[in-house]
């Protein structure tokens, strides 16, 4: 179904043209002389019980719009939109109620974690915070989380340092889940796990998704993880959406350059088979000074006069699958 046909009513998220731009300072007085472009203009939406994910080389700005989407950090422009409201306006009160229904799973299981508290503090303190001061009542709740995640009774008196890197991000899960929220952000929430850890807290997730109904934002650099847990996938570029299709649409039949170099670069778990690396030319552009027009077409294979003339709008070229490249539709056939 292409996004002119789902009513926004059925979003559980969307942001609209949403931007930051981090000040540069300098001179005596310190006033602003550049800015960096983090996010420049990003539109998206998550449907309800959905994950997407969305993928980009680092620095182009997947994590800065996770922490915009919780309001860690406040946006320069644009407009957040959580079941049909806007919450740029919500004071500390409206905040405090919306973090139970928004919560983030962090990329590093080692910094995330305070080692001067032991996981029952650690995983307890989002109820004590949101009111279940009953101390045998919150640690009820604290087992019955660690129980979901895997973990036992015995972990809940011992401290960050004395377990695993995976069992260390499953106290990040569980965590995540004491308030029964209904969006996770998942910031890089796998990439610092070893690759058959990796695995478990994958399938933990999607379990923990069809027991409780979780809506994910998985943001991640492993494509062939994405792959596997993505409904739909957005890819980044220098703070821009380029393209955002449903997973199997993507990987099979990508549309965008960047996206086709990105692919290339995944490596296949099969020594036989070798396919073509599409290698880019160049290094990323600064966030500083983007180049003018499509922000790729200083690396782009095909661009043409027009591309750093006329910058791209994400426009859809294939049922439910929209690219951002002025040579489509029409220059389709030449990709």
């Amino acid at each position: 179904m292409s996004d002119a046909k789902i009513s926004r009513s059925t979003f559980l998220l969307e942001t609209r043209e949403v931007v930051k731009h981090y000040p540069i300072r300098g001179g005596i007085f310190l006033r602003p002389v550049a800015s960096v472009k983090a996010v420049d203009g990003v539109s998206l939406y998550i449907l309800p019980g959905e994950t997407l994910g969305l993928v980009g080389e680092s620095g182009c700005g997947k994590s800065t719009l996770g922490r915009l989407i919780l309001r860690l950090e406040e946006p320069t422009a644009g407009d957040i939109i959580f079941q049909g409201k806007s919450i740029l306006g919500y004071d500390l009160r409206q905040m405090r109620a919306l973090r139970q229904e928004m919560q983030i799973i962090f990329q590093d299981p080692f910094s995330s974690l305070n080692p001067r508290k032991n996981v029952a503090h650690i995983v307890g303190e989002p109820l004590f915070i949101h009111g279940m001061t009953e101390r045998h009542e919150r640690e009820d709740r604290v087992l019955k989380l660690l129980e979901v995640v895997g973990l036992k009774r015995e972990h809940m008196r011992r401290y960050p340092h004395q377990f695993s890197g995976g069992q260390r991000q499953r106290i990040g899960v569980a965590r995540a889940l004491a308030l029964n929220p209904k969006l996770i952000i998942c910031d890089e929430a796998v990439s610092a796990l070893d690759v058959s850890i990796r695995g478990q807290v994958i399938n933990l997730l999607q379990d923990l998704q069809e027991e409780f109904g979780l809506t994910y934002l998985f943001i991640s650099h492993d494509l062939s993880v994405v792959e596997h847990i993505s409904d739909r996938v957005a890819v980044m570029y220098l703070g821009k959406i380029v393209e955002l299709a449903d997973s199997q649409s993507l990987y099979k039949v990508p549309l965008h350059p960047y996206t086709q170099a990105l692919l290339s670069a995944a490596p296949v778990p099969d020594p036989k088979w070798k396919k073509k690396r599409i290698v880019l030319p160049g290094d990323v552009p600064s966030p500083i000074n983007p180049p003018s027009g499509c922000r790729f077409h200083t690396r782009c294979l095909y661009a043409r006069d027009i591309c750093s003339q006329q910058e791209p709008a994400l426009k859809e070229v294939k049922e439910n699958h929209l690219v951002a490249c002025t040579l489509m539709p029409s220059g389709m056939e030449g990709l």
